[in-house]
């Protein structure tokens, strides 16, 4: 098996590519990555690029029908990853995660590739109410990056047939350790808070609703895409990734946090302004549909492996915005030292250029 996985230098590229080089150890695995994050790497025994056969240093935009061939599935990981980054680069967020995986998706087809999986996200309920959301319930994507998601989504479906089998991930906020760690995600934000200074600060009054889910049991579902048979979903399949008892508030994940580490103080902000972003999901159609690849880790090995994680390093950020592990502060330090330019390319005195290196 051949399998090209785009954006494998990000926060859950590494632990994809570590599960499926585990699970099919003869396969060819390629990455295309351009390279924003490679340096960011965090407690990794190893660099995790050795377990690909292939690195491909190329913006996802430039991914030629050439690349592709003799392709057999494609995990497509790549984009802009957060509310953040796509609030301060809205354009950019719609080229690259909309038109450059349109792209993609169509030059993958013609090149032959039989199975295309989509990273999208829970994010596109946006403001949902009480009632947990099912693949059918209305969405209400808030912010570019959500929007990105189900645009995306919606124009994948006209591609799919019996011969381009394409599943779109709808994945629960991710969370727990990886090689190049983010902390501009809930949970992980708050055990950083806790590692460094014993303090987690709420911005909201605590009550928003977040489905979570591991970055090892997001590979987990990645490896059940790639292989699932036309008859376990049809030819274009979009499903929610979690699992229905891992649908936690602000405020819960808080108080998880603080147990896992002892002398933690919480502080919630009850004047805040509503957080709009709040959703509950269900996740019963991937329980039904992929028995055998369920969400293993629980809220409290994450939160675990995450302090363990954090705490080898030495982290001791107070203030977990000041971290080159928040991806808009990465981005942006690369753009103040004139690597990237406005539409997040490299600049002639950036890295990472068009190149491919065996590993």
């Amino acid at each position: 098996m051949n399998i090209l996985i785009t954006g494998n230098m990000g926060y859950v590229g590494p632990r994809v590519v570590r599960h499926l080089r585990s699970i099919w150890p003869d396969a060819f695995l390629g990455g295309v990555d351009i390279g924003w994050f490679a340096p960011l790497l965090t407690n990794a025994p190893v660099l995790p690029e050795s377990l690909l056969d292939v690195q491909h240093f190329r913006d996802v935009r430039d991914v030629t029908e050439e690349l592709l061939r003799g392709v057999d599935a494609v995990v497509h990981l790549a984009g802009v990853s957060n509310d953040p980054m796509g609030n301060r680069f809205e354009t950019v967020t719609l080229d690259i995660n909309l038109r450059a995986s349109l792209d993609l998706a169509a030059r993958a087809k013609r090149a032959g590739v039989r199975s295309f999986v989509f990273a999208s996200s829970c994010s596109v309920y946006g403001q949902a109410g009480d009632r947990a959301r099912t693949e059918e319930s209305e969405v209400n994507p808030l912010t570019a990056y959500a929007k990105s998601k189900i645009f995306t989504e919606r124009e994948l479906e006209p591609l799919a047939d019996a011969n381009f089998r394409i599943t779109s991930l709808r994945f629960a906020t991710a969370c727990g350790m990886s090689e190049r760690l983010r902390l501009d995600l809930v949970l992980n934000d708050f055990v950083a808070g806790a590692v460094a200074a014993r303090r987690i600060t709420i911005l909201s009054d605590g009550t928003p609703w977040r489905p979570l889910i591991d970055v090892d049991d997001m590979a987990l579902a990645v490896e059940w895409a790639v292989s699932r048979e036309r008859d376990a979903g049809g030819d274009f399949l979009v499903l929610n990734i979690g699992r229905n008892d891992a649908n936690y508030s602000v405020r819960q994940l808080a108080e998880a946090v603080a147990e896992a580490i002892p002398g933690t103080s919480v502080s919630i902000n009850p004047n805040a302004p509503a957080d709009k972003r709040s959703y509950r999901v269900d996740f019963s159609r991937f329980e039904m549909l992929a028995p055998l690849h369920q969400p293993r880790v629980v809220l409290g090995d994450s939160i675990a492996r995450l302090r363990d994680g954090l705490t080898a390093m030495g982290y001791a950020t107070a203030n977990v915005q000041d971290s080159p592990l928040i991806r808009l502060r990465a981005l942006s330090s690369l753009q103040a030292a004139g690597l990237l330019t406005d539409e997040l390319r490299w600049t002639r005195a950036g890295a990472g250029r068009e190149a491919a290196a065996p590993v």
